[in-house]
């Protein structure tokens, strides 16, 4: 496959300001490769990129952006030997260093030294010799690149589900009703797990039925958790409840939801700075167990290829557009006015 001299990408100039620059594409050294990407999805995480003009841990304008994507391997440099060109290949938006405590441990997703590739939005994706080595992994036969590039966010929702202590199937309540809560719901309903969605749009909450879901519910205000506590099974509350809003407010109906013993799982990340107000007294007395999901493991990459494959969960609900990388702006606005869950961007080379 030959390389042009250059390919087109959406660079993120600020906030809210996308432009689609001509870039020169070099050619790949010692250990690295240059991915043509067929399809790269939007996600809630490029949206907040986008309003907020960049990211404290993962990119800094101006800067091609972008992280869930897949494609083929147009080239790869000396000393590559995993893969070859015209491969289909899902690369992470993440790659740990293999040597700190963390990652000695399992923890990748924790490592000190975790390092982040962006620029999926784009015709071509350059993948330093790290990612090649560590987070690049081959597309199973038969699968589109539409779902092969979801592998990242149920690798997220993966790894979060198995922190959390679920040994037989239980009540669960899911806030937030875009495509990660969407995932959560999906792979806990597919487990044997009673499962109840809290969403303020009407079209989320039929998806929610659609993937699982045993009914769904507006969510109430946080103040007043009573509607949610009568839609679990116990009076007492869920077993387990999972914030996806990213809000303080969800995380604090989510504390309030749960069963004396019960557990809660911060998966939504919430605006720097931002702070919670607990009830020590139940936290303490009702030994309520509240725990925050980072990112994936290579471990949670690998199930989630593997569960896509075996076309488990019903994704096709979530991808609810696909358009051309000059409309990648549109796709993130639309998202922004909450008429999409995600979009299938086809760079279109």
């Amino acid at each position: 496959m030959e390389l042009p001299d250059s390919y087109r990408a959406a660079c993120l100039l600020g906030p809210e300001e996308i432009e689609i620059q001509q870039l020169t594409l070099p050619r790949p050294q010692s250990g690295e490769l240059v991915l043509r990407v067929d399809v790269a999805t939007t996600c809630g995480t490029d949206l907040k990129v986008f309003r907020q003009g960049g990211h404290p841990r993962m990119l800094q304008v101006p800067t091609p952006f972008g992280h869930e994507c897949a494609g083929t391997v147009a080239a790869i440099g000396d000393g590559v030997e995993n893969w070859r060109a015209g491969e289909a290949v899902v690369v992470l938006n993440s790659a740990s260093c293999g040597r700190c405590r963390y990652c000695l441990h399992g923890r990748e997703n924790l490592c000190r030294d975790l390092q982040y590739l962006n620029g999926a939005f784009a015709e071509y994706l350059p993948v330093p010799a790290r990612f090649v080595a560590r987070s690049t992994y081959p597309i199973p036969p038969g699968m589109s690149p539409e779902h092969a590039s979801l592998t990242e966010p149920l690798a997220c929702v993966l790894h979060g589900i198995e922190i959390c202590s679920l040994s037989e199937p239980s009540d669960v309540v899911v806030l937030g009703g875009g495509a990660i809560g969407q995932l959560i719901l999906g792979v806990l309903s597919a487990s044997g797990h009673r499962v109840v969605l809290a969403d303020p749009l009407a079209k989320r909450r039929e998806i929610a039925i659609q993937m699982g879901a045993v009914s769904t519910i507006e969510p109430p205000e946080s103040s007043s958790p009573s509607a949610i506590l009568d839609r679990a099974e116990d009076s007492l509350g869920f077993n387990l409840a999972i914030d996806a809003t990213g809000s303080v407010a969800g995380w604090e109906l989510a504390t309030q939801s749960v069963q004396p013993g019960g557990e809660v799982l911060f998966f939504g990340g919430c605006p720097a700075g931002t702070r919670l107000s607990l009830d020590t007294a139940r936290i303490h007395y009702e030994e309520i167990t509240c725990r925050g999901s980072y990112h994936h493991r290579p471990a949670a990459v690998s199930e989630a290829l593997a569960l896509l494959a075996r076309r488990g969960l019903a994704v096709d609900l979530l991808l609810s557009r696909e358009m051309p990388l000059e409309q990648l702006e549109e796709a993130l606005r639309s998202m922004m006015r909450r008429e999409t869950l995600k979009v299938a961007i086809r760079p279109a080379v």
